[in-house]
């Protein structure tokens, strides 16, 4: 009875679900609260559940359930909510991925940490995806593989059970008593990963966090066909034009990086650059074994590349993250020399990671320099040859510019360049991330393709075909949008001339460098320093306040950048720096443009605001 009730309700909510939760790939922070991602959502939809409430006005007003689309969305926590309903299991215990293999490798990864044993059970040839040979190698995780013929066959075991079932719908989970983990999935949707027993609640958070940093969660068009099924709804399939549209945005991507190299496409950009990471350690382990890796990434950069480095170095022994200072009163090139000439002392291998421009600072270094300073050939301690570094180039600000062509500024270093596909490349249609490498750094495409494949983490066919609609029109679009933005930065910098505006020169911008991101440092007022950041923090938000309630079909307080519409506003510090040390963040507003806006409009408000402070 409970059953029926619960798919006739969802039924009614996906027949007036808001159009948003189908496209959206960043939601509002106004109406977000990190600490309660989900569970916000969920409480007050199990409290419209409750009245039998779903018209499209009530589930619009929803908490935000995530802040990015990637991390999970309404359709991911509803698809896992009915599967809990419908199992009378905790709606927390049930995390839905577009992967199949992420979550067992979440599962592997705790239990490394804590030195538990595995044992993963399956029926016929349901583990074909697994790599175990480069997951024990690579990862370090440690397990047994157990086929049964049936269910009966679980034998009980010291340490953890994972059970991983094939299913054409994926919402019936078994109750052996010896199973800790089920994990079922469906090769076109995803999987869902059900955690079992209150011993194993302590899992949950770790198996969060793993899709929060190393994959995205099931695609809101997946759990959608996922809820259909669940509703025995006759899901009709559109003919696919995969290969077409792959193709299509493979050759897009060697034209806009001005590179004849092999492009990869993930999930997300943080799908792409954990493949990236481990297909160079991978690399690192045939080649160098023995050696120190040494991971170089700005502290105060992007919280997902932050993170993701520190989780990496977590899991393998010779593996460590090196802070590489890069914003304001430290230069880049001089932080990048002194770093590699330690690195080069100890004889390990530096992989570096950095943003240009750099994010939120929007800082771009001297780049004759920074290919120099690459280039050096340094010297051990023992005056042997050091290892000469790899550059991993996030390009996501500026994806137009070449720099790893033939005469690209890195064409003699190994380079690698991704971004982040919800950005530009799909005007923010999608999640999807791309990488490519320029010709020395092509050595390393196999082992990162390997890794991509293992997670489970190539981009999804919608995914493509989003990428393939859009790519084609990227670099106009960054052009527009950058004339947008240099118009309001100079209209800022007329009405407010004590701001500190972080943005490109129109020199960097003459050499191609036309981002259209900038950030806004206000000015401020107070006896001590603790009081003028009071202060200051205090502005960014009666700022971003007055633009998204008085432009609210066009400005959005949310972390986007790219899209093909609006004005985004958002404080690193409490967003995309989230996980960055506190004295490493930045307590400013960062504000990205779009090509369609009404620019007169953001003028007229913004000046409305600088007459109120």
């Amino acid at each position: 009875m409970e059953n029926n009730k619960v798919k006739h309700y969802i039924k009614n909510v996906l027949e007036n679900m808001p159009s948003g939760w189908l496209t959206t790939t960043t939601h509002r922070l106004d109406i977000y609260d990190e600490a309660l991602a989900k569970t916000a959502f969920l409480d007050k939809f199990e409290a419209l559940f409750n009245l039998d409430v779903f018209d499209t006005k009530s589930l619009n007003e929803l908490p935000t359930a995530y802040d990015y689309l990637r991390l999970g969305h309404p359709l991911s926590c509803i698809l896992e909510w009915g599967i809990a309903k419908m199992n009378h299991l905790d709606t927390k215990s049930v995390i839905s991925f577009s992967s199949n293999s992420s979550p067992i490798l979440a599962i592997l990864r705790k239990n490394l940490l804590q030195n538990t044993n595995t044992q993963i059970i399956y029926l016929r040839d349901d583990l074909a995806f697994l790599n175990p040979r480069v997951l024990k190698k690579v990862y370090g995780y440690r397990f047994t593989l157990k086929r049964v013929e049936n269910l009966n066959e679980i034998p009980a075991f010291n340490g953890t059970t994972i059970f991983v079932s094939k299913q054409d719908t994926i919402y019936n989970v078994n109750r052996s008593e010896h199973i800790d983990f089920v994990v079922n999935y469906t090769p076109k949707l995803g999987s869902v990963v059900v955690v079992k027993g209150e011993e194993n609640k302590s899992y949950i958070s770790e198996i969060q966090h793993v899709r929060r940093r190393e994959t995205i969660a099931m695609t809101p068009a997946n759990c959608l066909v996922a809820l259909q099924t669940l509703l025995q709804i006759s899901v009709k399939e559109t003919p696919s034009n995969l290969e077409a549209n792959k193709a299509s945005v493979l050759s897009s991507i060697k034209n806009i990086t001005g590179t004849n190299t092999r492009p990869l496409v993930g999930s997300s950009g943080l799908s792409i650059q954990y493949a990236i990471m481990m297909g160079l350690i991978d690399h690192a382990m045939q080649h160098h074994p023995q050696k120190a890796i040494k991971i170089v990434v700005p502290p105060n950069c992007y919280g997902g590349t932050n993170d993701q480095a520190r989780r990496v170095a977590a899991l393998i022994d010779n593996v460590a993250v090196v802070d590489l200072p890069v914003d304001g009163d430290n230069d880049m090139v001089q932080s990048i020399d002194t770093v590699l000439a330690k690195i080069a002392q100890q004889d390990a291998i530096p992989y570096i990671i950095a943003e240009i421009p750099t994010n939120p600072r929007v800082e771009v270094p001297d780049l004759k320099a920074l290919k120099n300073v690459l280039s050096v050939k340094r010297t051990t301690s023992n005056g042997e040859i050091a290892i000469a570094p790899v550059f991993i180039l996030d390009q996501t600000f500026c994806p137009n510019v070449h720099f790893l062509g033939d005469n690209g500024i890195l064409s003699g270093i190994k380079a690698i360049a991704y971004a982040s596909g919800s950005k530009f490349p799909s005007g923010g249609l999608c999640t999807a991330g791309y990488c490519i490498a320029n010709k020395k750094g092509d050595v390393f495409t196999s082992k990162i393709a390997l890794h991509l494949e293992l997670c489970d983490n190539e981009a999804t066919p919608l995914q493509y075909e989003l990428l393939a609609r859009q790519l084609p029109s990227m670099n106009q679009r960054i052009k527009d949008a950058y004339q947008n933005t240099r118009a309001f930065v100079d209209y800022i910098q007329k009405v407010l001339p004590q701001a500190k505006i972080n943005f490109v020169s129109q020199k960097l911008a003459d050499a191609g460098f036309t981002p259209s991101v900038f950030s806004l440092d206000l000015p401020t007022k107070g006896a001590t320093t603790q009081e003028r950041e009071i202060h200051k923090r205090g502005l960014n938000h009666l700022l971003i306040k007055m633009m998204i309630t008085q432009i609210p079909d066009q400005s959005k307080y949310c972390v986007s950048y790219g899209q093909l519409k609006g004005c985004y506003w958002t404080i690193p510090a409490t967003s995309t720096q989230g996980t960055t040390k506190e004295g490493d963040k930045d307590y400013i507003a960062r504000v990205s443009l779009s090509p369609d806006m009404n620019l007169e409009l953001h003028k007229k408000v913004f000046l409305d605001f600088v007459q109120s402070m």
